[in-house]
């Protein structure tokens, strides 16, 4: 098996050559319409992740109809990523047959170093390291810039817009099946917000509508190179300290702040410090590393906080009140930076 770090396999075949005990496997924390295996390879422990735009309602929402993480992984954005990440790939491959197209992913089994499930507050320590490791990872890429098609920055606003939410229910109710948890929920939330936050519900419309307005207001501030998910569900921590981050589902060119308010936004009941007190601690790491935000951090910022809403408005409609209202403050706030 190859182990360098641009590896594509010409085949499924291939990539798994010598593999044995296959177990299918579904995480817990999985949403997608992925499948996956644990097996063994030269009796080491892999994981497998197979997806496919035909099956993966979320590559469907995000429009990723290119295979995004073949496309970062074949360019050299894992084998750039800092000595602090550990991202666990191994190669990828993909394949084509009538019924579309199969990517396969081939990754080191980090279980055991992974965040466990619940709704626990992470340890202090832990959650300083993944903000830090957030920072050195944006300050490695800091004015990267997409010439090879990944996510578009206005479709982050998008991924979970009414119009993508009645799609994938049509689609459901179409094969006689339930839609898809987050989906539900999705639709739940919107039509909970104009109800409990209407000023909000509002604005978040307006950004769906026009997600131009914000793309061009973020524009002259600093961009870099996103994994895109950045939730606990994909995060962990080796035993030398490194963080392990898997599931670069949604890579491309975005301004570093949108992936800190996607890790505010997702893991609101594991934080252990305030949002307050997370983004003080991000801003000093990115400091630390050379990175000036004097000129361009709070507006950035705010902006992200608005932009994000646009992605998880409806999660915060169906959550706490005082959640929700920092979130709608945050919100309004950043929408004084479109003017």
């Amino acid at each position: 098996m190859r182990t360098d770090e641009t590896w594509v396999a010409d085949s499924i075949d291939e990539l798994l050559e010598g593999a044995t005990d296959r177990t299918p496997v579904r995480t817990g924390d999985a949403k997608s319409g992925a499948t996956f295996e644990r097996l063994r390879i030269d009796g080491e422990p892999h994981f497998l992740k197979v997806l496919s735009p035909e099956s993966d309602w979320i590559m469907r929402c995000t429009r990723n109809t290119t295979h995004f993480e073949l496309q970062a992984w074949r360019a050299g954005l894992y084998a750039a990523a800092p000595a602090e990440i550990d991202h666990a790939m191994v190669g990828m491959a993909l394949e084509h047959d009538d019924a579309g197209s199969r990517l396969a992913m081939l990754m080191h089994d980090r279980a055991a170093d992974l965040v466990p499930e619940g709704d626990a507050p992470l340890p202090v320590a832990q959650h300083a390291a993944f903000i830090g490791h957030l920072a050195a990872f944006h300050a490695a890429y800091l004015g990267w810039t997409d010439t090879i098609g990944l996510e578009d920055m206005g479709q982050r606003f998008l991924f979970f817009s009414t119009e993508n939410v009645a799609a994938e229910l049509a689609i459901a109710a179409a094969h006689g099946v339930d839609p898809p948890g987050p989906i539900a929920v999705a639709a739940e939330g919107w039509a909970r917000l104009g109800e409990r936050a209407p000023a909000l519900d509002d604005l978040i419309r307006s950004v769906h509508a026009d997600p131009g307005q914000v793309v061009t207001a973020l524009a002259d501030t600093p961009r870099t190179f996103v994994a895109g998910d950045w939730k606990l569900g994909n995060l962990g921590q080796r035993t030398d300290g490194r963080t392990v981050l898997l599931d670069w589902a949604y890579p491309g060119e975005a301004p570093p702040c949108w992936e800190l308010a996607w890790y505010l936004a997702l893991n609101r009941s594991r934080i252990p410090q305030s949002k307050e007190a997370t983004i003080g601690a991000y801003r000093t790491a990115l400091e630390s590393r050379g990175v000036d935000t004097s000129e361009w951090f709070e507006r950035q910022l705010g902006l992200c906080l608005l932009g994000i809403m646009g992605t998880f408005a409806w999660e915060k409609a169906v959550g706490p009140e005082a959640e929700l209202r920092w979130w709608e403050a945050a919100a309004l706030a950043g929408a004084s930076w479109l003017t």
